[in-house]
């Protein structure tokens, strides 16, 4: 069991497949999901990797969580989550940088957030009930939700009967939605399904209980250094090559000086050749 991921509801957007058919998605943003701390078995009693995400000011953080910033050496985090993890080999380094390709193109995974609110709502907006007769004998109570109790046996309305109150703005999670697409350089995971929360709101993706692990997915997990790697090898690859080339183009240079000697006895040889004809001669 791998750690999940802190992420923003940015919005809904399209894409394109190959055959040219769209898939609507909802964009989810990873803004500085960062590992501020982890749990051990030892001193905690379970494995669980501490995630941070987001940016808040100094003065609006308490001092407890300001210690546990100043330890992983991270700037304050709006959101503070954890996960738990199966074993010491699932926990991350502190300090480290989750990046979108923590998650690959066709698994699945639970969303868990706060779905939007709607107010006080009635019994027929949030019970989904039918309402009264809008024909005779019902006067200026159409959408009520009716009869509440039964006469003095009980003589009370029973817990949790399904009447009027306030709609929304509860945790839910949204089980097997499929990641479409990632975009590591923004820092973008792309979803197909129905993501719980409005815009901007904090979500929680983790990898999907249902169904099993997908393969090829990092474990522990894809952190962005490992992302910058490649690159610095390839730099210093080039600047090798630079430095190999460098000493063939100064021997190449030097080729005609070399040969210039060769020529010069021969251009000296001449004149003995004409001072031997003039002894001749003489």
């Amino acid at each position: 069991m791998r750690t999940g991921v802190i992420a923003k509801k940015m919005g809904m957007m399209r894409l394109f497949n190959e055959d040219g058919r769209h898939v609507p998605v909802t964009v989810l943003a990873l803004e500085g999901c960062q590992v501020v701390g982890a749990r051990s078995q030892e001193k905690d009693g379970y494995y669980a990797v501490r995630l941070g995400a987001g940016v808040r000011k100094a003065k609006n953080v308490n001092k407890p969580q300001r210690g546990e910033f100043a330890k992983a050496q991270v700037e304050p985090k709006a959101r503070v989550v954890e996960f738990r993890v199966e074993g010491e080999d699932g926990l991350l380094p502190v300090g480290a940088t989750i990046s979108a390709d923590h998650f690959i193109a066709g698994q699945l995974v639970d969303i868990t957030g706060k779905t939007q609110g709607k107010g006080f709502a009635g019994a027929m907006k949030r019970w989904g009930f039918g309402g009264m007769r809008a024909t005779h004998g019902v006067s200026i109570s159409h959408r009520a939700h009716g009869s509440t109790g039964n006469r003095q046996d009980p003589g009370k309305v029973f817990k949790n009967k399904k009447m009027a109150g306030h709609m929304g703005d509860r945790q839910r999670t949204q089980q097997n939605l499929e990641i479409v697409r990632t975009d590591v350089a923004r820092g973008l995971i792309f979803v197909k399904g129905s993501v719980p929360g409005a815009k901007n709101g904090w979500l929680l993706v983790r990898d999907a209980v249902k169904v099993p692990s997908p393969e090829g997915a990092p474990f522990p997990g894809a952190l962005k250094n490992d992302n910058e790697a490649p690159i610095e090898e390839e730099v210093v690859i080039a600047a090798e090559t630079e430095v190999v080339e460098a000493p063939a183009v100064e021997a190449s240079a030097e080729a005609p000086a070399a040969e210039a000697p060769v020529e010069t006895p021969a251009a000296e040889e001449a004149p003995a050749a004409d001072a031997s004809e003039e002894t001749k001669e003489g």
